[in-house]
């Protein structure tokens, strides 16, 4: 269509042509038509098929050729170790401004929950579960020794990580068996 369209030596008649594919084209991708700028990414489309040698008269800026030569930048990849890969990288940014905080409760607090952060992120990487000493050991050697928890603070068991207490996950199932002889009447007559 696009083909036959730039053939076309009327400007009026290519005009109306290239209209007419605009809505064959938006007509064929019906779910589209919620993204924003649709008719003009309909339009780009058509100049690019057309490999930008249809003179029509757009409704929105030509597209040039030699925006779509050129290559995309390069992308700068994070550079930097992570000590524990699997506490992740935001745990130290955490742990970084934790230690900047003046001394009291909102420090302790955050001290407590990014040991907790610790020790479920352990938990979800690796199958054996870890004692707090070790979580403790790990929360001393990334802060360096300044963030430290109350002697008589503990962390969070792993059931209470995991989402609570075992017996309100509970999966229901039914109990009668009705369900199984749905199809049993399908040949009574009525």
């Amino acid at each position: 269509m696009i083909e036959y369209c730039c053939t076309i030596k009327d400007r009026a008649e290519r005009n109306l042509c290239a209209r007419a594919i605009i809505q064959v084209m938006g007509q064929l991708n019906p779910h589209l038509r919620d993204v924003s700028d649709f008719t003009h990414k309909l339009w780009d489309h058509l100049f690019i098929i057309s490999q930008f040698k249809l003179d029509v008269d757009s409704p929105y800026p030509i597209p040039k050729p030699e925006t779509f030569k050129e290559k995309p930048k390069t992308l700068e990849y994070p550079k930097g170790k992570i000590r524990y890969k699997h506490y992740g990288k935001t745990i130290e940014d955490i742990i970084k401004k934790a230690k900047e905080l003046p001394a009291g409760t909102e420090k302790s607090e955050l001290t407590r929950q990014i040991a907790n952060h610790l020790k479920k992120s352990y938990n979800n990487w690796n199958k054996d579960s870890i004692g707090d000493d070790v979580i403790l050991k790990n929360l001393a050697e990334l802060s360096n020794g300044e963030l430290k928890l109350d002697e008589n603070a503990s962390l969070s068991s792993h059931q209470e990580l995991r989402g609570g207490n075992n017996n309100n996950n509970k999966k229901f199932f039914h109990k009668n068996n009705k369900h199984k002889h749905k199809h049993k009447n399908n040949n009574r007559k009525y």
